[in-house]
């Protein structure tokens, strides 16, 4: 949540402002908060008419308290027999997910490309995924297919056997990539089609013209830094 999560102090600002009748999105600017978590925040608190910031403090910290319970303790990171710290090694895992997220991953998807990415394999199943993160199948299951779209992970069969698991490689890099390059040619492509429109003399245009030369600037870039890293991984594999 950008800011971190809300306090007493923001929900008081947050009950004040509905009481004077503010919406969700200027609430939201003055904590400099999405309007969603405002909505969030007072959907599950009683509702615009009856949200109580003391209340809604309480009710915060009983879930935080039972979901705390709830929570198993996760399994040790294997080690693979490398002599890691397993606590090192899991705050690592903590803190490439909170990367992750801040770069705009949704969390599930974060959680389970870090699990991946600490693998020494690289590779894991389902029901590893599952184990390691204590969450459905389904969850899983939507992370996964996510993260294949965008060219994070492929998937593959266990070998001598029906069983699949997901893979992450020195080309999944290169496979974001080229993702990311085909999504900035075709915004390009957009942004000049606009600016044609609109007239390339005229602000608006201008600005979409504008658009359109720097993000061919920066996929030219993505694909010269593309194929240096083929040359590399070239080089690697001959020696």
């Amino acid at each position: 949540m950008p800011g971190g999560r809300l306090t007493n102090e923001d929900r008081q600002h947050i009950a004040a402002g509905l009481a004077k009748g503010l919406g969700y999105a200027e609430i939201g600017r003055r904590l400099e908060r999405p309007a969603s978590t405002i909505m969030r925040e007072v959907t599950r608190n009683g509702g615009p008419d009856d949200y109580r910031a003391d209340r809604a403090q309480k009710a915060t910290r009983q879930r935080a308290r039972r979901q705390k319970q709830a929570q198993p303790p996760a399994p040790p990171i294997p080690d693979g027999g490398h002599g890691r710290d397993p606590k090192a090694v899991q705050e690592v895992a903590e803190s490439f997910t909170e990367l992750l997220i801040q770069q705009g991953l949704p969390r599930m998807e974060a959680r389970v490309l870090a699990c991946l990415q600490i693998t020494d394999s690289g590779a894991l199943t389902a029901a590893d995924l599952v184990e390691r993160l204590r969450v459905s199948p389904a969850s899983i299951s939507h992370a996964v297919a996510f993260l294949e779209q965008q060219g994070m992970l492929r998937r593959e069969l266990v070998p001598g056997g029906r069983r699949e698991r997901y893979v992450i490689d020195d080309e999944i890099g290169l496979r974001n990539l080229l993702t990311a390059v085909q999504m900035s040619v075709a915004l390009a492509a957009a942004s000049q089609r606009a600016a044609e429109i609109l007239g390339p003399t005229t602000p608006a245009g201008a600005r979409f013209e504008s658009s359109a030369e720097l993000t061919l600037l920066v996929s030219e870039a993505l694909r010269q830094a593309m194929e240096q890293w083929r040359q590399r991984l070239a080089a690697r594999s001959a020696g």
